[in-house]
């Protein structure tokens, strides 16, 4: 027998799912019967498809038995499906794959591993076993081989793997109860958790059980033990069923026992449609987005079927990536069950059945952004999808623009595009917003001062992929998008040629001022003008109208993209501000060069920009404090 040790993630995991879900030790029946019913599905679709498995014998269903004799209570789940070898039981049952998982294990802290909703996320939900058990064994035998596996651990260390011997293809799965699960071992416990939990699992679920009757009396009375087996789930295609018989919390528990969630979803959209398409759709949105929405490799939520056969769940196409954080079922009565992936990604059928859906969800979105606090509460979740939906959907962005939501100088919390515009001036045709990392910073920055003068509104953006969806959106209804963060912002503000020529006339007034601004700032600007929007700062960085602003240029380098050209800021100073007054008078003097670079590092700090040097910055405060002193 070859031992092995767990992988790290996996020591984590158990440590977690032992310590953090001992008032849900239940779901581990739960978890164990949906894996049965995942590796039967995944059988039933090869012996439909494949020619190498039609001559197996499928009969598709999961037995589960019990021993409650005091000194040895146990529960075994059987099931008929595809089974494993020892490459899968070592991916599988020793081993967490997904980059993702790793990294929120790593970040889990303090009092999120007491979070029980957190585990359903991972999707590894048979380690939950080991709430109840001091052992787990595993025979299986995987479809199409000879050989069959035993696995045994005690979810401590790692496990032991050996060749067994099983007659069928499929996978056993025995609990060696401790004392913490002892109380399962009994039928009406069992068959409580299974009608709770997994009553629309598709397959039949059978109960063995023994049941006592007493023949003849008195003296000669004898107790006679029958086995019995009793089906306990409905075993329909939940989806199947008409939505009129249907209750919420039906839905709610079906969510639970699809997607190794904890929690109630936020949201359910059940679709049955007939005539030129014949398709079910149900999908459902977490109340809590799945911790890895933000990864690469993410998980797909949707499975497709056909004609209730199992297809995939590994097809991120389905639904596109914005909604990813959607789980549900497509089932289909038109494609055909050999359909392969490549096939999958150019049918017609599949994808009038993907825009159909697309265009369901986004509007069961607009019925809930009616509701004010439940948007808000699915909006901090799931927001940013939502905001790359409307970046990247063309076909859609009528009804995206409408979800999306923004920060404002004239709205408390969030406010929608459409009641930005309500509040518009009368002559006002742009819609303005001012991008960065830190919404406190944003309401303070000095690129708003001739707004707030105008009684102007700025959508606050401090999503930092806000500097690619406005853009990339670049109008909302007749009105374009404008970033004060740019040099040019607010041109259409000044009265015809009066600010321009005052403002023209000033520059050639300090000309030589300017050009000693420049001077000592050498390259770390890429000009410096006199500015029109500045009222009571002295200073401020902007982008050239044409490059890159400084959040962009990070978020650039942050996505991997080093050789991203470096475009230098343009710094507006504000003459009439007493500061500039002052150097006007000093140009000849060795402070000057001091107060030229604090303009320009305030200007950085207040953009929320890094100093380049610190120590540089510090001393040249002191330098001027101790003079003022």
């Amino acid at each position: 027998m070859a031992k092995h040790v767990f992988q790290t993630e996996v020591n984590e995991l158990l440590h977690l799912i032992i310590h953090s879900l001992y008032s849900h030790k239940e779901i581990f029946l739960r978890e164990l019967v949906s894996n049965a019913s995942d590796a039967m599905d995944k059988l039933k679709y090869l012996t439909l498809t494949e020619d190498e498995f039609k001559n197996i014998s499928f009969d598709p269903k999961i037995d589960i038995t019990f021993n409650d004799a005091e000194d040895a209570r146990s529960i075994t789940i059987k099931d008929s499906g595809i089974g494993m070898n020892e490459e899968d039981l070592i991916e599988h049952l020793g081993t967490i794959a997904r980059s993702g998982t790793k990294n929120f294990l790593g970040n889990l802290t303090g009092d999120a591993k007491k979070d029980s909703n957190l585990i359903g996320q991972f999707g590894v939900g048979f380690y939950s076993c080991f709430m109840v058990a001091d052992q787990v064994e595993v025979i299986t035998r995987k479809a199409g081989e000879e050989q069959a596996y035993r696995w045994v651990s005690d979810g401590k260390s790692g496990f032991e793997l050996e060749t067994a011997t099983k007659a069928e293809p499929g996978t056993e799965v025995t609990l060696f109860l401790n004392d913490e699960g002892k109380e399962f071992a009994n039928r009406w416990s069992i068959s409580e958790i299974l009608k709770k939990y997994s009553n629309h699992i598709a397959f039949p679920i059978y109960l063995e059980y023994e049941e006592s009757t007493f023949d003849g009396e008195g003296d000669d009375k004898k107790e006679i033990k029958e086995l019995k087996s009793e089906q306990v789930n409905d075993a329909t295609a939940f989806w199947k069923r008409p939505k009129s018989e249907l209750k919420k919390k039906d839905y709610q528990e079906f969510y639970k026992t699809f997607s190794n969630d904890y929690q109630d979803p936020a949201l359910h959209i059940h679709t049955q449609a007939e005539g030129t398409l014949d398709y079910t759709t149900l999908f459902f949105v977490p109340e809590k987005a799945p911790n890895d929405l933000f990864y690469a490799d993410y998980k797909p939520g949707v499975k497709l079927y056909v004609k209730r056969v199992f297809i995939t769940d590994d097809e991120k196409e389905l639904l596109p990536t914005y909604l990813r954080f959607v789980k549900g079922i497509i089932d289909s009565e038109d494609l055909p069950l050999n359909v392969s992936r490549e096939i999958l990604q150019q049918n017609r059928i599949l994808d009038n059945i993907r825009k159909a859906s697309v265009k369901k969800i986004l509007k069961s979105f607009q019925s809930l952004a009616k509701k004010d606090k439940d948007y808000l509460k699915f909006y901090e979740q799931f927001g940013r999808p939502i905001k790359e939906g409307y970046y990247q959907d063309k076909d859609n962005r009528e009804l995206l623009e409408k979800l999306v939501r923004f920060k404002s100088t004239k709205a408390d919390g969030y406010t929608t595009l459409e009641d930005y515009v309500s509040r518009m001036q009368e002559d006002q045709k742009g819609i303005y917003y001012i991008t960065g990392d830190n919404e406190a910073t944003l309401r303070r920055s000095p690129l708003i001062e001739m707004y707030q003068k105008k009684d102007i509104e700025v959508l606050i953006a401090d999503d930092e992929i806000d500097e690619i969806i406005i853009p990339g959106a670049a109008k909302y209804g007749d009105h374009d998008f404008k970033s004060v963060n740019r040099s040019n912002a607010g041109d259409e503000l000044k009265k015809d040629g009066e600010a321009d020529d005052d403002t023209e006339a000033l520059e050639k007034e300090v000309k030589p001022f300017i050009k000693k601004l420049k001077k000592v700032l050498g390259d770390k600007v890429k000009d410096v003008k006199v500015s029109s929007r500045l009222t009571d700062s002295p200073s401020v960085l902007v982008a050239d109208a044409e490059d890159p602003t400084f959040q962009m240029q990070e978020m650039m380098r942050a996505m991997g993209q080093m050789d991203m050209p470096d475009a230098k800021p343009i710094l507006e100073v504000n003459l009439d501000h007493a500061i500039l007054k002052k150097m006007k008078d000093m140009r000849k003097s060795k402070d000057f060069d001091n107060a030229a670079e604090l303009l320009y590092e305030q200007a950085l700090l207040l953009e929320g920009m890094k100093l380049e040097n610190p120590a540089e910055f510090v001393k040249r405060l002191n330098d001027v404090l101790t003079k003022s002193l």
